[in-house]
This record gives C-alpha cells, sequence and structure tokens, in this order.
C-alpha cells in the first residue's frame, strides 16, 4: 500500500536480461497482505486486506496470455488465515473474522476448499473444520496432509498447537505441540519437513524449528 495507506493494484516482474522492471496489467482488486502461489504457468492471488478489513478476492494471472481472471470469491471472508495446495485442491484455513459488523475479532475454525479441476468450492461439513480456532499461523502440506501450527487463538493467546488433516479420512489429527508458542512466522517446506522461521510471541522470537510427519 502507498503511503495514504491505500492498497495498491501493481503487477510487475523483474527483466533479468534488461536489468529493469516491466508493469503488467493490474490486478482487479487493489489490496495487500495477499497470499500468492504459482502452479503451472498461473500465479493463484487469494484473500488480502483493504485498509484494516479483509477481502475475500480470489483472481489468477495468466503469464503466457499476460490477462487476469476472476475466480469465485472465497465463501468465508477473513483476515490472516492461511492457503495450502495439495493434489488438485486448494485448502482456506482458520484466520479472523473482523469488519463494521464485529464488535470483537472473532477467530475461526472454517475450511473452505477449492477444487482446481472443477472451478468450484466445495460445500464442507463443519465436522471437517480445524479442531483449534486459529489466526496468522503456520501451514503447508506434508506426506499427503495439510498441516496447521501455531498462530494466535481466543484471547488472543499465542498458540503452540500443531494437527494435521488428512483428506482420505476427511478428519484431522492432533500433532506434537511446536517447542515455541508462536505466530507471525515464515515457514517453508524442505525435504518433507515444515519449518517454521521466526515470529512473535511476547516479543520477536528468533526460533528455526521442524516439523517432519512420516508417511504412516
Amino acid at each position: 500500500m502507498g503511503l495514504d495507506l491505500r492498497p495498491h493494484n501493481h503487477l510487475q516482474h523483474y527483466d533479468m536480461l534488461k536489468d529493469m522492471w516491466v508493469s503488467l496489467a493490474p490486478m482487479p482488486t487493489p489490496r495487500y497482505a495477499a497470499t500468492s502461489f504459482l502452479r503451472g504457468s498461473k500465479i493463484y492471488v487469494l484473500g488480502g486486506r483493504q485498509s484494516k478489513y479483509a477481502v475475500n478476492a480470489f483472481e489468477v494471472f495468466d503469464i503466457e496470455t499476460r490477462s487476469w481472471t476472476k475466480f469465485p470469491s472465497i465463501p468465508c471472508k477473513r483476515a490472516f488465515s492461511s492457503f495450502v495446495t495439495l493434489d488438485d485442491r486448494l485448502y482456506s484455513l482458520g484466520g479472523l473474522r473482523q469488519g463494521r459488523l464485529y464488535q470483537q475479532p472473532k477467530f475461526l475454525r472454517t475450511m473452505d476448499v477449492f477444487d482446481m479441476e472443477q472451478g468450484g468450492w466445495l460445500k464442507m461439513e463443519r465436522s471437517f473444520f480445524l479442531k483449534k480456532r486459529r489466526a496468522d499461523f503456520v501451514a503447508g502440506s506434508l506426506s499427503g496432509r495439510v498441516i496447521v501450527a501455531g498462530g494466535l487463538g481466543n484471547q488472543p493467546t499465542v498458540l503452540e498447537t500443531a494437527e494435521a488433516f488428512h483428506p482420505g479420512k476427511n478428519k484431522w489429527e492432533v500433532l506434537p505441540a511446536m517447542p515455541t508458542p508462536r505466530c507471525a512466522c515464515s515457514s517453508i517446506v524442505v525435504k518433507n519437513c515444515l519449518l517454521a522461521v521466526g515470529g512473535v510471541n511476547q516479543g520477536l522470537s528468533d526460533a528455526v524449528e521442524a516439523l517432519c510427519v512420516s508417511d504412516s
């Protein structure tokens, strides 16, 4: 966002041969704090915020045609949620519901699932939702499971709990807790381990910890 705190819709790429930035077609929905990932030749951009309010926009940029396509919006509008891709599905997990209609921010257990082949959001039973309400947490896919760990919960409280969703069983499993409770971590999956780097717990954290999940 700019100095006036308004979100931007810029899309630019760096041309290494010419050593310069090139502007591309702007995003249909200006926003900041969105989540993006690359799948094939397409960049998926989900969620984000305008001012302090969450948006549920879901838009995809095709690198080959250099054009944007609007996808069906995320069913539940929320901030600080996490997104994980596993096989041909995209999981929208947890988050914080806030806005003009809510006196108190509400932490959520919500899980929405987008079928990339069918191009639509699936209706999920509440029994498939996360066990723990959380926002601003670590998430990734390991050994055919969707993993979530840490984050902020009700009150708000910094969390150390971790859980895994098994698509074949359609249920969540409890995992060992994070050694260092924290939120706002950076994360990456390396060699079938989910690394949680840094974050916040009271003050800034320099912890680096990894969760490894076996196939069994």
